[in-house]
């Protein structure tokens, strides 16, 4: 068995807390005296005179570890600017800054103690650095997020027009330019799609795209949404870590004598991820023998519509994730075995 890889030993510890406009830094040697919190402009020359700062303490970057949030989009070049410059960064779900300051003594909040805060944490969890993704991550996650955007738009328009259809008196002339508006969604979202689709052959994940695609149920935009979410699988160690990322895994509910809830799935992961894959079983469980096989058994057994879905999205999930990682397409007679290794009962 191989060695656990030995984690960095950083002498320098540091918490950014980031605003639209500024942002606020402190950090620490030992972890217990902070330095009280600078604030910094939002900007490059406010990312240079933190770099500055830092560089003042004597501390070489590549023994510097930073923590930040990922608060909106406001983190995004401050983070790459400092990976770039050589220090040792880590961006965190907010959700674990949070548990870990309800664990302390109740206290202000402010951005300079939220800094604080966030210096304890990178000193005392010590969390791995963070690697900016690839461009065809960039490439894939704003067409598809500028598509569930102009998806919610079309929606909308098409309520509205409906709405409007349901009056016995209608003018022609607002009809028209809600027709006009959800044909140019149409038109759009179309294009979209049509970029999707060339980036997921052309780009530096198309080998992964392509097994994707050697799998019933799941097309083009569920195949991009599963590699931006996971970055191409590189995220997840596990078939398992996977399913638990996308939030696809029952969570026990049980204390002691008194407490005996059903186990559910919950509201944590990735919901986005989660999303795609459950529309994608509405194809899978009719044309994919593994999830088809699966989804009738639950519907058989009594489950509900919805848990066998979610089950189906879970068994997707697992053969998509045994697919691109093996490197082998889809075999429903293969996978049907390596997916079972890892599947539990809904």
């Amino acid at each position: 068995m191989s060695a656990t890889p030995a984690r960095p030993s950083y002498q320098l510890f540091v918490g950014v807390d980031v605003a639209a406009a500024s942002f606020a830094a402190s950090w620490t040697r030992d972890g217990h005296a902070c330095e009280r919190a600078c604030s910094f402009a939002q900007s490059p020359e406010g990312f240079v005179s933190l770099q500055t700062a830092l560089a003042a303490t004597g501390v070489s970057p590549a023994d510097t570890l930073l923590v930040l949030e990922a608060t909106g989009s406001y983190w995004v070049s401050l983070a790459v600017s400092l990976h770039q410059a050589g220090y040792a960064v880590s961006v965190l779900n907010p959700a674990h800054a949070h548990a870990f300051a309800r664990s302390l003594p109740r206290r202000a909040k402010t951005d300079a103690l939220d800094a604080q805060l966030l210096t304890l944490f990178a000193h005392q969890r010590q969390p791995h650095a963070w690697t900016p993704p690839e461009q065809v991550y960039h490439e894939l996650r704003q067409r598809l997020v500028v598509r569930d955007s102009l998806l919610a738009m079309r929606q909308q328009a098409r309520n509205q027009r409906h709405a409007l259809a349901q009056w016995p008196v209608q003018i022609a002339e607002a009809c028209e330019q809600l027709d006009a508006v959800i044909a140019d969604l149409d038109t759009r979202i179309t294009t979209l799609d049509g970029e999707v689709a060339r980036v997921l052959r052309k780009g530096e994940w198309a080998a992964s795209a392509a097994l994707l695609g050697s799998i019933p149920g799941i097309g083009p935009i569920t195949s991009a949404w599963l590699l931006v979410a996971t970055l191409n699988f590189a995220g997840c160690s596990s078939a398992e870590g996977a399913a638990a990322y996308a939030g696809l895994v029952p969570l026990a509910r049980e204390s002691g004598t008194s407490v005996r809830g059903r186990a559910t799935i919950g509201h944590g992961g990735h919901a986005r991820l989660r999303t795609a894959l459950y529309m994608a079983t509405l194809t899978a469980a009719r044309f994919n023998p593994l999830v088809r096989a699966q989804y009738e058994r639950l519907r058989a057994a009594g489950k509900p519509a919805k848990v066998a879905r979610c089950a189906a999205a879970r068994k997707l999930l697992l053969v998509a994730y045994a697919v691109v990682t093996k490197k082998r397409p889809f075999d429903p007679a293969r996978q049907m075995g390596e997916a079972a290794q890892v599947e539990q009962p809904a």
